[in-house]
């Protein structure tokens, strides 16, 4: 079982206009929605669409935090949070007919006690995967991380930013920045796919088993101890970014948790993320066709 666990929850708020209004003017819009989000309880809702037994838990509070509750009833997930003091936050993304434009709350500030609380709850779940996603809201630093992969025999799996990730002391099995957060990460020039094998490498030996980056157009580059294999993108009309790394990440914990290779997971992860980059939003789209689109990934050794 994956479990997974956003320490920094959110409440994403998508909604799509012709244009940004001029400034003291009002733009109205029928296209709006609103949904559970942060990065671990993405890739648990694109994990139940995979048909892959996950539980999402994390810290939320307030009214925003029982939507959060809410909603993943709503949509058969199982959840089981810690709840704190404080506002869940509120992350919006508005949509014009040629840009993307995102503003996202810090989120409130949360105590270091929360984690222990947390841990009771993981180890209630004896999960196989925790994977720890997102940002670290205030009063949370890097090691509360690091303790919750040292707490147990599961393999952690990290989705955080480029200066969490070098900040990270414990042993991890796997982690998936994105072109940004690699190069924030390592320090290293990214502009080719020759420069992110280097810095895609460079972190590996600095304590995580795996890497995969998402590099947008690119496809995406998976290094393990054995091989590197880099997955051309696939051809898709893109509505909306959000949750494209989340659910390629999903897909290849899916895959892996089925016992897949390393380039069957890695092609799945592609498939997934391209399938879902042309809905709008955080809705899950349906994934049970994405077997074709896997087929259709090349994968090469760099």
């Amino acid at each position: 079982m994956i479990l997974t666990v956003t320490l920094n929850p959110a409440v994403d708020h998508t909604l799509k206009v012709e244009d940004l209004p001029e400034p003291s003017a009002v733009a109205r819009t029928d296209s709006a929605r609103v949904d559970p989000g942060g990065k671990g309880i993405n890739v648990s809702k694109y994990l139940v669409e995979l048909d892959t037994e996950t539980v999402a838990t994390g810290v939320v509070g307030d009214f925003l935090g029982q939507f959060v509750r809410d909603s993943l009833v709503d949509e058969g997930i199982t959840g089981d949070f810690v709840e704190i003091e404080g506002r869940t936050r509120l992350n919006t993304t508005i949509l014009t007919d040629d840009a993307e434009y995102k503003i996202n709350h810090n989120g409130p500030t949360v105590d270091t006690s929360a984690i222990d609380d947390l841990l009771e709850i993981i180890e209630r779940y004896d999960p196989d995967t925790v994977v720890v996603g997102g940002s670290l809201p205030p009063g949370l630093g890097p090691e509360a991380i690091d303790q919750i992969a040292r707490a147990g025999d599961w393999q952690t799996v990290v989705d955080v930013g480029g200066d969490v990730l070098n900040d990270l002391d414990a042993s991890y099995a796997l982690c998936k920045p994105n072109r940004e957060e690699l190069a924030t990460a390592t320090g290293q020039s990214v502009s080719s796919l020759e420069e992110c094998q280097k810095a895609i490498e460079q972190l590996r030996q600095s304590g995580y088993d795996r890497v995969i980056a998402s590099l947008g157009a690119d496809g995406a580059i998976m290094a393990t101890p054995d091989e590197c294999l880099h997955a051309a993108a696939l051809d898709a009309d893109i509505v909306d970014t959000v949750g494209a790394g989340d659910s390629m990440l999903a897909g290849i914990l899916s895959a892996r948790n089925r016992g897949a290779t390393d380039e069957e997971a890695l092609r799945t992860g592609v498939a997934v993320a391209s399938r879902v980059v042309s809905v709008p939003g955080t809705d899950v789209p349906p994934l049970d066709n994405v077997a074709e689109a896997i087929d259709r990934v090349s994968v090469s050794t760099r």
